[in-house]
Order: C-alpha cells, then sequence, then structure tokens
C-alpha cells in the first residue's frame, strides 16, 4: 500500500480467501484492505493516538437516507449526546480532492448538520469549520484536538 502524510501505525492485515482485509478497530471486524480503507485506517488512528478523539465516539460506514437513496458516511464524529459533530469523507490516495468531493461530503452535511468536515486522501487533507448564522464556513490549517474541538 502507498506510503501516507498521516503517522504509520501496526496495521493488522491478513488475507482470507485470496484477498486482503485489514483490521477496523471501530467496527471490530476485518474488512476489504482497498485504498480507501488504508486511507480511512489511518485517518482513525491518527485522530485517535494523536488529536484525542474517542474511539467510542467515532463510526465507520454511517448509514444515511438522501431521498430514495441510501448511502454511507465514510465516518462520523459524535458529541457524548450522540449528536453528529464531525464528517470524514475518505479517497483513495490517487484519487484527487475535487469538487465533486466536497459536494459529496456536503449532500451528507445536510443530513447530519455537524460542525465540521473533513476530506482526506491521505495525501492532502482538508477541514472546515461550518458557520450556520452566518451561511458561510473557514477551512482551518490542521484538525483540531479533541478537547479543543468545542471551542473553534
Amino acid at each position: 500500500m502507498m506510503r501516507l502524510n498521516l503517522p504509520p501505525y501496526p496495521a493488522r492485515v491478513k488475507e482470507a480467501d485470496g484477498r486482503r482485509q485489514i483490521f477496523d478497530i471501530l467496527r471490530r471486524k476485518y474488512v476489504a484492505l482497498t485504498p480507501e480503507e488504508w486511507v480511512r485506517q489511518h485517518f482513525i488512528h491518527y485522530l485517535i493516538g494523536y488529536k484525542g478523539y474517542p474511539a467510542a465516539l467515532l463510526a465507520n460506514e454511517v448509514p444515511l437516507q438522501v431521498g430514495e437513496k441510501r448511502v454511507r458516511a465514510d465516518s462520523v464524529l459524535y458529541d457524548r449526546q450522540l449528536q453528529p459533530r464531525l464528517i470524514i469523507e475518505y479517497k483513495a490516495p490517487t484519487i484527487p480532492l475535487t469538487q465533486k468531493v466536497f459536494d459529496q461530503i456536503t449532500v451528507y452535511n445536510l443530513l447530519l448538520h455537524v460542525d465540521y468536515l473533513i476530506v482526506s486522501n491521505g495525501l492532502e487533507t482538508y477541514i472546515c469549520k461550518m458557520d450556520y448564522t452566518n451561511h458561510t464556513y473557514r477551512f482551518l490549517e490542521m484538525i483540531p484536538d479533541y478537547k479543543n474541538i468545542n471551542n473553534l
């Protein structure tokens, strides 16, 4: 797998039925090791290990319904009242982070109405803080530590 702009971690990878799998600590099971999953697992470990995000408040592959269409948000952070606060959309490292990616996460946010949106392909990462009062958003230079997430 490709080296990312995220800290390495001791990934648990195995082969089953001729396919590589990686252990997802949030779903507590092995899942297909795709380039996007490689990014997701590194990013989740980064949030937990370096930014202090509680694993118990993070979820992967969160099902959503947009009209008649069922979709899944890649990762969602909840607060202690189990209200969504942050959505993360991952792409494989070879996929550029275009307007289409931001449009996708914006659709999810119409349902979840979170404070933060993150898109990452493991090489580039963008985070923005929503300002619903003024109908704007601003990009942040770095992902805030969990303890500071309410203060921005």
